[in-house]
This record gives C-alpha cells, structure tokens and sequence, in this order.
C-alpha cells in the first residue's frame, strides 16, 4: 500500500512538473512574440476616415543599403531568403458571427455547421509575405489567399500589423467570411509565412491576370512541387503557445488596427494561437489549423 501510494505521489508531482515545464514554454513563447510590438501606438483621430491598409509589397529602396539585419539567400532558388534575424512568429485568432453579427473568440476544435461563418486575424512579428491553402478531406489543395478579389491581390505583411481573413470591410457581404456549406468534412488550413515571396505561386499581377484568363482554374492550386516543399516545412519544429478565451468579442482596438493598418500595442490581446520557428535562420513559416466540419445535425462519436 505504502508503494502505491509513492507511487501515485510520483506520478502526481511529474504531471505537475510537466504542466509547469508546458506553462513555462507558453510564456516564453508569448513573450519572444509579444516583446517586439511597441509599448504604445499613436492613437489616429476619429475624425480621420479608415484607411485600407495596401497589402502589395513595397516598392525597393536603392542605392543605401539600410544597416540592420543581414540578408543571406540560399543556393536553391526555389526556397525563401534566411535571414539573421529574429524567430519568425505567427499568432492566429479565429473569430466566428454570432446571429447579431458580432465577430466572438472561438476554439478552432469547435464543431462547425452549414451557414457558418469564421474569419482569421492574423498578426505577423516581422514584415513578410502570407499564403493560406485550403483542403478538405485531404483533397487537392486551393489558395485562398492571396486572393485576386481582396487587396488587389497582395499579401505582404507588417509586423505587428494585423489582418482579417476574410476583411470584414469587404465591398461585398459574402467576402467578409468563410462560410461553411451542407457538404461537411475535415478542413485543413495551411498558413504559409515567409520574409520573400514563394517561388512558383502568382501574386498581385500575376495572380489577377492568371485568374482573367484562367477563371475555371481560379481558386489558383499550387503545383505538385510547390505543394511538396509546404507539406515538408509542416514537418519543421514550431514553438507554440494558446490562450483560448472563447466567446469574447473581437475588441475595438483590434478592429480598427485591422482595417486601417494601425499596429498593435503590448496592451491590446494577445493572438489565441502563437507559433514561432525554433531557429532564427528559418526564412519560411508553415502551421496548420484543423477545423470540422459536421453535417446539419449530425453529433460527434
């Protein structure tokens, strides 16, 4: 009896000591992601109207080199720029309507149905470019974003800077969120992040002359060896650290940092899934998000 009870005492202090040692990991992974946005932002004045945040790259400074960090471009012309730097951070907030239409913190492990509606805010902690695949049932892969229709088909990111997939400041309703329809499924998100453009994937121009031309191929589906080289980097180590508060509502500082290009500060909430490289020489960034999609009544086993 008295090993049994030694032993459960082990047991019970190692499980205490692995949520401690996985509490720990969140924080240090919250704080290397958090540290690098400002203490305090400059509030814009209501007065002043919204301002679409461009989301084309910005054009090349020549003939100064800016002193900083060191650009060190790979042998293989088909992978990304490494970079001395810091890790490469992704912090994804998933919000989903409620029958007000406010936007609510929602776990991705949620059960979808028919006529629901979610959208991704998405913050970035190093200016780069950001891709997002979809499959389901682990069929042929499409991107959803860039997206011919969103931000003249542009994807470069800000640090700090946040996003909505999809805008809730679209032109059109059915553009404001991904909306699940009757046929249920496993969907897979891939979230792409690198500092330079994937080769072999169309953007801004490219991407809207493709789909001009090419409207039955539109949404664009990566190539066999584009889609290769994402599933391989899915394998890579990521640092992660969740915070889920669902049911709380999207907050207003962080709608109006979205739409209008503002970057967040320390004080406003901090992304629900946070997902950093573990070496700082890693130039691309790639993490899925699985969401179920059940049919119209259907329950869980």
């Amino acid at each position: 009896m008295k090993k049994l009870i030694l032993m459960s005492l082990l047991l019970g202090l190692a499980g205490f000591g692995s949520l401690q040692a996985k509490a720990q990991q969140d924080e240090d992974v919250r704080g290397a992601f958090l540290t690098t946005r400002p203490k305090a932002t400059p509030k814009t004045s209501t007065a002043t109207p919204p301002t679409k945040p461009r989301r084309r790259r910005p054009k090349p400074v020549t003939p100064n080199p800016t002193p900083g960090l060191v650009v060190k471009r790979n042998d293989k012309p088909d992978m990304p720029a490494k970079v001395n730097g810091p890790r490469l951070g992704l912090g994804l907030t998933l919000f989903m309507r409620d029958s007000n239409g406010l936007a609510l913190r929602t776990d991705p492990s949620h059960e979808f149905r028919k006529g629901d509606h979610v959208r991704f805010l998405i913050e970035t902690n190093a200016d780069g470019y950001l891709y997002v695949f979809n499959t389901t049932d682990g069929g042929q892969p499409i991107m959803l974003y860039p997206d011919p229709q969103l931000d003249e088909a542009g994807n470069y990111f800000q640090s700090h800077v946040p996003f909505e997939i999809p805008s809730s400041v679209a032109a059109e309703e059915r553009l404001r969120w991904l909306t699940f329809d009757e046929h249920a499924g496993a969907e897979k998100l891939y979230f792409v992040f690198t500092r330079e453009p994937l080769a072999g994937v169309p953007f801004e121009d490219d991407l809207i002359s493709f789909c001009r031309d090419n409207e039955a191929k539109c949404p664009w589906h990566p190539a066999a060896e584009v889609w290769t080289q994402i599933q391989a980097e899915l394998n890579e180590p990521l640092q992660v650290a969740s915070a889920s508060r669902p049911g709380s509502a999207q907050t207003s500082g962080e709608h109006r940092a979205a739409t209008r290009g503002i970057g967040l500060n320390r004080d406003d909430p901090e992304p629900s899934l946070i997902m950093l490289t573990t070496s700082t020489s890693k130039g691309l960034l790639v993490a899925a998000v699985n969401l179920i999609h059940r049919a119209t009544g259907s329950t869980a086993n």
